[in-house]
């Protein structure tokens, strides 16, 4: 079996090393610098309490492995895939930090193994689909990417529960946000673009945030005149939190504002992920449109529950690790989602998390994995 590291050991990272362990063709290490985090794991699974910043420990925990999944937190993200380089693994990662994802593009230069950043839901599985949807047109007019992660019944003036990492929400609200606009790629504002839209009956809002669209909107240059991502949430979220981070300044305090959030607005397992890809443009002379929506609800596992949020993080990423395996992926270098095909992710025995009444897709094997 191949020797696989998982670092961290929160909410996402301990559902990804599971997933990989229960599927029998990985042994995997989970890597966190708390101890506490490391209890209650999976039988099957090793542990190694360490701090990703001691290099020389790093290095060792990932020496002789096929490949490292960072569950870390974004700030910590760059040492993960500094010692990746050091010790010659493959890389997968789940950020959504620009200047992060930069920085592993620049290691992957030369590198004879494989570095596929933003390996999540968004970026992530939204750029597989957004960049499938486009290859549909001779010329992309309009590509809209929409993701969101909710509470399925939400009882604040936010609409909002933590579902995931306060510290990305924070962010991805703060940070500029890459889009295509006549053709051309710019930064524009978080939390700008407000609009509202329904799915299956229900109201939604959408607005910029950062880092949702990976490199996508690098690989459509030229290609779409109009391209963005919006993050979805309830009516009225959008307002609140204009006023948190611009009017009280908070922005500029994000330790303060994380942890006034974590103190006052409770997380939740029951919780949903909507998904809403809309792409227009020409195809044999008419101007057409095609979208590509759905919904995934957290699911029962054993004695334990995992949150959609945690499903479609930990299916992203595991998902890819099996292509990669299976030979489906380039072993080295910088490798992008839009290199992912679709059908290909959705015929994964980890990324079926994500089909859809109407997806007609067969299962792959999986015995070129082990």
């Amino acid at each position: 079996m191949r020797k696989i590291v998982v670092i961290g050991g929160g909410k996402i990272g301990s559902i990804i090393a599971q997933m990989l362990v229960e599927s029998g063709d990985y042994a995997v290490t989970l890597v966190d610098r708390s101890a506490a985090a490391l209890q209650a794991v999976h039988p099957r699974l090793s542990t190694c309490a360490l701090d990703v910043t001691d290099a020389e420990a790093l290095d060792a925990a990932l020496s002789g492995a096929f490949a490292v999944l960072s569950a870390a937190p974004f700030h910590l993200t760059a040492a993960v895939a500094q010692a990746a380089a050091r010790v010659g693994c493959h890389y997968l990662d789940l950020t959504e930090d620009v200047a992060t994802t930069k920085m592993v593009k620049a290691l992957a230069q030369g590198a004879k193994s494989a570095f596929i950043p933003q390996c999540g839901l968004a970026p992530g599985f939204i750029s597989i689909a957004g960049a499938e949807l486009a290859r549909g047109f001779d010329r992309v007019e309009e590509l809209r990417l929409r993701v969101g992660a909710l509470p399925r019944y939400p009882s604040n003036s936010l609409g909002y529960n933590l579902t995931w990492s306060t510290e990305g929400v924070i962010n991805e609200y703060c940070e500029p946000c890459e889009a295509l606009v006549e053709g051309e790629l710019r930064e524009v504002p978080a939390l700008e673009g407000l609009e509202t839209f329904s799915l299956d009956g229900v109201t939604y809002e959408a607005f910029n945030t950062s880092g949702g669209l990976g490199s996508l909107a690098e690989v459509l240059a030229g290609k779409a005149r109009n391209l963005n991502y919006k993050s979805v949430r309830y009516p009225g979220h959008c307002a609140l939190m204009r006023t948190l981070l611009n009017d009280l300044n908070l922005r500029h305090r994000r330790d303060l504002l994380k942890d006034v959030l974590e103190g006052a607005v409770p997380g939740t397992e029951q919780d949903v992920v909507v998904f809403f890809v809309t792409a227009s443009g020409w195809r044999g002379g008419r101007l057409m449109q095609e979208s590509y929506a759905g919904k995934v609800m957290g699911e029962h596992h054993g004695a334990g529950f995992w949150s959609a949020i945690q499903v479609t993080t930990a299916a992203g990423i595991c998902t890819v690790l099996d292509l990669l395996a299976a030979g489906r992926l380039p072993g080295q270098g910088y490798v992008r989602q839009e290199e992912i095909a679709l059908a290909d992710f959705l015929a994964n025995r980890f990324g079926k998390a994500y089909r859809q009444p109407g997806d007609h897709v067969a299962d792959a094997p999986v015995a070129a994995v082990a």
